[in-house]
């Protein structure tokens, strides 16, 4: 596969203009030429850029990454999995590593990197420091068609998988005067926040009724008839037209009147709507957890 430095600027968070740079300097990538002498990168120098990035907040300097042959580079980043590196740089490293396993559908890489990142951080923190701005990226990386889709889908159905495996673990609530109902709207697909809200309310010992995606408010009102939540929480992370996502809103606040309602996802999207009194907008993991204590 072929891809251009603007590509590889999205998929590693590094300018085009430094990766030029770091060429120049350091000799880190050895760009090729097509007939019509335009610059081009292969899979070899796309997983090297990234193998550097993964690095750059593990003692060594931009100068003897780039000058490491890639085998010393994938032998530190092997290493790298059992050192005590500062949280915020090792974040980056799981992040870059997971990016690259996805682009080259490399599960047992990937599987290894998500493991050592929920040892080290448990799924909670794993989440709001690994997991999240993974799904950041790769929606950047999406929304300009810089991603292919079968390689979003790859990475993002390996960590449904793990989110599942964690929610079986935990033991159904016996009884609980909290009963939350989870679902994403008509045409909503994108579930992993949805699923790690599931696994933190489970974790919480409260009862949870998850509905899926792309639930018509007709089947979402005839469940609740029978299920009478006390709790209702769905996602809007596509980037819907306003109007669309406000008539939803409009008619969950007239059916669900004595049912407390919490909205997170796409903030742009949400900030632009009238949510009124009834639905509380979750910003973040910490004002969710508040909620369920």
């Amino acid at each position: 596969m072929m891809f251009s430095i603007s590509q590889l600027e999205q998929f590693s968070g590094i300018k085009a203009h430094t990766i030029r740079i770091w060429e120049q300097r350091y000799n880190a990538l050895k760009p090729n030429r097509s007939e019509g002498n335009t610059r081009y990168y292969d899979d070899s120098q796309l997983r090297r850029l990234l193998n550097i990035v993964s690095l750059m907040n593990s003692g060594y300097t931009v100068s003897e990454l780039c000058g490491m042959p890639d085998k010393k580079l994938f032998k530190i980043v092997d290493e790298k999995l059992n050192t005590n590196t500062g949280n915020e740089a090792i974040s980056e490293y799981f992040v870059s590593q997971l990016i690259t396993a996805g682009m080259f559908f490399d599960e047992s890489h990937f599987e290894k990197i998500f493991s050592s990142a929920m040892m080290r951080f448990g799924l909670k923190d794993a989440y709001i420091k690994v997991i999240y701005p993974l799904l950041l990226r790769m929606g950047l990386m999406w929304a300009i068609d810089k991603m292919p889709p079968s390689k979003e889908h790859f990475i993002t159905n390996l960590i449904r998988q793990k989110l599942f495996t964690a929610i079986d673990s935990l033991p159904p609530a016996k009884s609980s005067k909290d009963i939350w109902v989870l679902f994403l709207p008509e045409n909503e697909f994108h579930e992993i926040g949805l699923l790690f809200s599931h696994y933190l309310i489970r974790q919480s010992g409260k009862k949870v009724i998850y509905l899926g995606t792309n639930v018509p408010l007709s089947t979402l009102a005839n469940a609740a008839k029978e299920i009478k939540p006390t709790h209702l929480l769905f996602f809007l992370v596509k980037n819907n037209i306003p109007g669309d996502s406000q008539l939803l809103i409009k008619e969950l606040t007239k059916y669900f009147i004595k049912t407390k309602m919490h909205v997170s996802g796409n903030e742009k999207l949400i900030s632009q709507l009238n949510i009124g009194k009834n639905i509380q907008w979750l910003k973040s993991v910490e004002e969710f957890t508040e909620i369920l204590l």
